[in-house]
């Protein structure tokens, strides 16, 4: 008899769970109580404008490629891909640097500002490209059941190349002392969830990820990968429905057994929750079977939320970049606003997509289509309209004395989305956007558990558990999961 799972959520990691269970011969069921596929990665169409409500970086392409891979399938059957050049630009105070994708080129540029930096680069990625390789090729897919997983002989050997005990903060500045290259190579990890001196310098992977692999971006925006994925899951038979709410799961003589939503009732052999892990497990089970108390979940160090802006424009701008970065504020103070006094930032660092750059059919002709991001604390009140038009014109004023031209009244299209929306539409433990922060003290076995320890056949993925937060991250948190319910079931 063909075993039943049903799938909580169908963003990257449920998807990516949905699809695994299913190549493996399961009536796989998927749960989503938005209207279409995504979850964060959804897509918002309006005024003409199309805009990516949720991540916006491309970055390791290798992970999707293995993805699509798993199933005997190629990126390049689902979407096209671009790489960008110049990866991205920063503005700094005074001026601003566009980081161009040739690795050879940017070694000129830092040596430029630092003598010898370009030497010094080639030992830093060297490490980097080590952890890279042992961080996403190898520690990412484990489990995080048991420390006999990390028993392996190249990790152990390696084992002080990984850096676990550095601060990625004292790793770069051990090689680099200009202050625009460390704030630059830092800045992947504002999105880690904690500050560079308390994030481990395993994550110079990241540095990797983005200066050897590159920046790139899929035809159509990052919803032609939901769009792919979710393709791919009807092909291997997964059922889908939409704008259903789960509001409990049932749990009979100590397993899973039913999925209640406010429509149906749905049987189960095994349920995945990829939704978000506080949610489910705080509000779809009795107290008698929740794994962590709220003591625990209290003292979880989160990864930021953030402040977005969805804009149109009905003209073109001149000379701006697909991705930029407004570093012309202190990094310092606004990282320790999210990080440490959890505070709303005073004068924020930001960022910028302009996807219009790359892709014509994302606006109407003649238009820009924008999106802004602010990080912000997780967990801030007073989550209003008034504070969200504040920033808004203070960080709109910034972006027009930056680029030189204005925009101010040229907006047609304007929608935002903050922390009241990522816990209305997202269910998200206060407001996070991107999940538990990376600190040592959050990693692999230190992580909520993808599996319940009170309910047997109750399995988790997505950002709250291993491997974390991220698009590629998120991908293979399903893989990791479903494996583990195969596991659990070939005993």
């Amino acid at each position: 008899m063909v075993k039943k799972v049903i799938v909580i959520g169908s963003g990257f990691a449920g998807l990516s769970a949905a699809s695994f269970m299913a190549k493996a011969g399961w009536q796989v069921t998927v749960l989503e109580k938005q209207s279409g596929p995504g979850g964060r990665a959804r897509q918002l169409q309006q005024a003409g404008f199309t805009f990516d409500m949720g991540p916006s970086w491309y970055w390791m392409p290798d992970v999707f490629e293995r993805y699509f891979a798993s199933f005997g399938k190629e990126v390049k059957q689902y979407y096209q891909l671009q790489r960008l050049d110049p990866s991205y630009r920063i503005y700094w105070e005074q001026s601003f640097t566009d980081l161009p994708a040739s690795l050879y080129e940017f070694k000129k540029l830092i040596d430029t500002w630092e003598p010898g930096a370009a030497a010094k680069l080639d030992r830093f990625l060297k490490e980097a490209a080590y952890k890279y390789k042992t961080g996403m090729q190898k520690l990412v897919y484990k489990p995080g059941q048991s420390v006999t997983e990390f028993l392996d002989a190249d990790v152990l050997k390696g084992l002080f190349r990984l850096d676990l005990f550095t601060s990625i903060k004292t790793h770069i500045h051990k090689y680099f002392q200009h202050p625009q290259i460390r704030q630059m190579l830092e800045f992947p990890i504002l999105f880690l969830g904690a500050l560079p001196e308390n994030t481990p310098a395993l994550y110079s992977l990241m540095n990797y990820a983005d200066i050897v692999g590159g920046t790139w971006y899929p035809q159509g925006g990052m919803y032609s990968i939901v769009h792919g994925m979710h393709h791919l899951a009807l092909s291997l038979g997964v059922e889908f429905h939409f704008n259903e709410n789960v509001t409990h799961i049932e749990v009979e003589a100590g397993a899973a057994k039913k999925v209640r939503t406010q429509q149906h009732t749905y049987e189960a052999d095994v349920v995945i929750g990829s939704a978000d892990y506080h949610f489910i497990e705080s509000s779809l089970l009795q107290p008698e079977y929740r794994t962590y108390t709220p003591e625990y979940w209290e003292q979880r160090l989160l990864a930021p939320s953030s402040l977005l802006y969805y804009v149109g424009l009905n003209k073109r701008l001149e000379k701006i970049r697909h991705h930029m970065l407004f570093f012309d504020a202190p990094f310092d103070q606004h990282a320790q606003q999210i990080y440490l006094r959890k505070q709303w930032p005073d004068h924020p660092l930001f960022y910028v997509c302009a996807p219009s750059v790359t892709d014509d059919t994302v606006a109407p002709p003649g238009c820009e289509n924008l999106f802004f991001l602010i990080p912000v604390a997780a967990g801030l009140t007073g989550d209003d309209e008034a504070l969200r038009n504040r920033y808004f014109d203070a960080i709109i004023r910034r972006f027009e004395e930056r680029i030189g031209q204005s925009i101010a009244g040229n907006i047609v299209f304007r929608q935002s989305f903050g922390n009241s929306n990522f816990v209305d539409e997202y269910n998200s433990f206060k407001g996070n956007a991107y999940g538990l922060a990376n600190t040592l003290r959050q990693t692999a076995l230190l992580k909520p558990s993808c599996r319940s320890r009170k309910v047997p056949n109750l399995f988790y993925a997505g950002q709250l558990t291993v491997p974390g937060p991220g698009v590629p991250p998120s991908l293979i948190s399903g893989e990791v999961v479903a494996k583990e319910v195969l596991k659990y079931y070939s005993r």
